[in-house]
């Protein structure tokens, strides 16, 4: 007993439907929204690192890392984030970069860790704004990168 399209297109009560409608008909230009929005606020923050890796280096240790992680995690920020942007290997680059965000999380957004009142404000604002970011991950993972990105060109096209 599966669903008809209309029922499955919608997911609302009737009366709520409305949205669901606007979600359907636009999904890949959505998707590809979505995409450019978290994938941006990699990309640019990577490019911004890369440029003074042993700086960037430098400031490792004191969230617990070693300074060999950066020349790791810089490249994965800028590339990773541009794989978002044009949906490349769209689910992959979700996955590295909810991993990255989820050490990023807790190595340099420990906000218990801070006794300063303006601080610790601070890094609790940018812990939350992760957890949303890692919201927008799943559901590209969930997802993938739409109609309208690499990952759709690309695909093997059924004969």
């Amino acid at each position: 007993m599966g669903l008809d399209h209309k029922q499955s297109t919608y997911s609302s009560h009737p009366l709520l439907s409305y949205a669901d409608g606007i979600a359907s008909s636009w999904s890949d230009i959505i998707i590809l929204a979505g995409r450019i929005c978290v994938g941006w606020i990699f990309m640019q923050s990577g490019f911004r690192k890369i440029w003074d890796m042993a700086a960037v280096a430098k400031t490792y240790p004191a969230r617990g890392l070693p300074e060999f992680m950066a020349y790791v995690a810089t490249p994965i920020e800028l590339f990773v984030g541009l794989f978002l942007i044009i949906g490349f290997a769209t689910r992959y680059a979700a996955l590295v970069i909810l991993v990255f965000t989820i050490v990023a999380s807790f190595s340099s957004h420990a906000y218990w860790t801070f006794t300063d009142p303006a601080q610790r404000m601070m890094q609790l604002t940018h812990f939350w704004k992760n957890m949303s970011i890692k919201g927008g991950l799943i559901l590209l993972f969930v997802t993938g990168g739409g109609k309208i990105s690499v990952d759709w060109l690309i695909r093997p096209r059924q004969s």
